[in-house]
């Protein structure tokens, strides 16, 4: 059906995504690549996510991040049913795990200025609101924002990529946080970099991340990526962040088991 549709409409690159999938699935490795590429082609901005559908076939270079316009279309479909999934049906925590950890390294403390990097549709609003005085929000998804801003718990949200946010300010922040994020970034060290100069002196990064038993990081079968602790620990120390806190944490379920990840709390 994909291949009749296709002769009818060659460019549809949502016509060329699905068969590259469908062909995946079959086992035609060939002639999925085939697709993939077609698709890539025929959007160079790469919504679908195409080139890492590539990567994990190996027939293309292993991403160091995931498009902008893969990112923004995934969660303005996700939008939607997002909570509910998420905390429903994969039990996600995250929100919860970063609260925990800031009161492990800096109990008690209060801050000015917040931001919340890949904020979605403000899940991590709640912990943080009561922790800071002004709470910001930053995601490249449009109908994610408009559920954060149903919520009320933050002063500002802007549509944008987070590091290039990021760039925007100078010490600006005594609190980031990520809850989740990471896991749409492969390279972590621009982030890092960008995060420890938007912090105040003295101010804290708080993040999840997906871990694996390896080096580096690596883009999975769910196009999240992974990253080895030793991986995290080198890129936060490039950018001159101290740790503070680093514990081993589940951030959420996949198939039935806990998703291998770690709670940290890096210090500028």
């Amino acid at each position: 059906m994909l291949e009749q549709a296709l002769e009818r409409a060659p460019d549809w690159p949502p016509a060329l995504f699905a068969l590259g999938e469908a062909r995946t699935k079959l086992g035609d490795a060939d002639g999925a690549v085939e697709a993939f590429r077609a698709a890539l082609a025929a959007d160079s901005a790469d919504a679908l996510g195409a080139a890492g559908r590539l990567a994990l076939l190996g027939r293309g270079e292993p991403p160091h991040d995931l498009p902008r316009a893969y990112v923004a279309r995934l969660f303005d479909d996700y939008a939607q049913r997002f909570d509910r999934h998420l905390v429903g049906d994969l039990a996600y925590r995250g929100p919860a795990l970063i609260a925990a950890a800031i009161d492990a390294a800096a109990p008690g403390r209060r801050f000015a200025r917040g931001l919340d990097l890949g904020c979605g549709t403000g899940l991590a609003g709640a912990p943080l609101r009561a922790r800071v005085e002004r709470l910001e929000g930053v995601d490249l998804s449009p109908a994610m924002l408009a559920k954060a801003r149903e919520r009320g718990l933050y002063d500002a949200l802007e549509a944008a990529d987070i590091v290039d946010h990021l760039r925007r300010f100078g010490a600006a922040f005594d609190l980031i946080v990520a809850a989740d994020a990471l896991a749409y970034c492969g390279d972590l060290q621009p982030l890092f970099a960008a995060a420890a100069a938007a912090l105040a002196p003295g101010g804290l990064f708080a993040f999840t991340v997906e871990t694996f038993a390896g080096e580096g990081y690596r883009l999975g079968e769910t196009m999240r990526f992974a990253h080895a602790p030793a991986y995290v620990e080198a890129s936060a120390a490039a950018a001159a962040l101290s740790r503070l806190f680093v514990e081993a944490a589940a951030a959420r379920r996949e198939k039935g088991a806990d998703v291998a990840g770690l709670t940290a709390v890096y210090a500028r």
